[in-house]
């Protein structure tokens, strides 16, 4: 997979302020950058491809599920401050959503439609610390720059009850391949769904549009469970009035 790394992702962040800064003076491109809203999504891919990803992966052998945790917040605490050091000062931060409840992980470790116990925990094991994390760079800077999203509570709300929501399934992808249409890609030739509002998955991974929205919802409107330590429309009414 062609995944940019997260340095080269900092160091990218770091460029387009240097382009954005000879376009339009470097004040007013650190206004720009300082007064936007900075997404970064932490954890999932460090469970799914690195940890799990294979029985006795690298990092497996090299440490416990625990200690695993403790080693990636650890960067992810650098990664954050060095974020703040580049200008961000309104940035959310969302944690793993269930990651073992994704069509992906449905059709490669479930005999039964139930979500996978292992990935669950690790996400039940992250999503705090990574909380602590944040309270505590958010502590040392004297503001509430980071803001933490709980995608994990947001996505389980219609995982575990998807008629409330309007969907037919939140276990088959909307597009894919074998079991719950969660293996290899959405291609053409996938088996596509004919109405992909019904379905809380649009592919292995991703949720649909109607899902997502219902998730944007949580993050502008959440409750103190769901965005810590306040909401988006809390810091958009913050802001107006500085």
């Amino acid at each position: 997979m062609n995944i940019i790394r997260i340095a080269k992702q900092l160091e990218y962040f770091q460029q387009y302020q240097q382009r954005l800064g000879r376009l339009v003076g470097d004040a007013e491109a650190q206004q720009l950058v300082s007064q936007g809203l900075t997404l970064i999504t932490l954890g999932g891919n460090d469970f799914v491809n690195n940890y799990f990803l294979i029985p006795y992966s690298v990092r497996s052998r090299e440490f416990s599920l625990p200690d695993y945790i403790k080693y990636i917040i650890s960067e992810y605490k650098k990664v954050l401050a060095r974020l703040h050091e580049l200008g961000a000062r309104r940035v959310l931060v969302t944690g793993t959503g269930p990651l073992g409840c994704v069509p992906a992980e449905l059709a490669q470790r479930s005999r039964n439609g139930n979500c996978d116990v292992e990935l669950q925990r690790a996400a039940a094991l992250f999503n705090p610390q990574l909380v602590e994390i944040i309270n505590q760079l958010n502590q040392e800077i004297g503001s509430n720059v980071f803001v933490f999203a709980n995608a994990f509570d947001m996505h389980m709300d219609y995982i575990s009850n998807p008629t409330a929501y309007g969907f037919v399934t939140s276990k088959v992808a909307c597009c894919g391949q074998g079991p719950y249409n969660g293996i290899g890609l959405c291609t053409l030739a996938s088996n596509l769904c004919p109405n992909r509002n019904l379905y809380a998955f649009w592919d292995a991974y991703h949720p649909t549009e109607k899902a997502s929205r219902i998730i944007v919802s949580r993050m502008l409107s959440g409750s103190g469970e769901l965005m810590h330590p306040l909401n988006l429309s809390s810091i958009l009414a913050m802001d107006a009035q500085n």
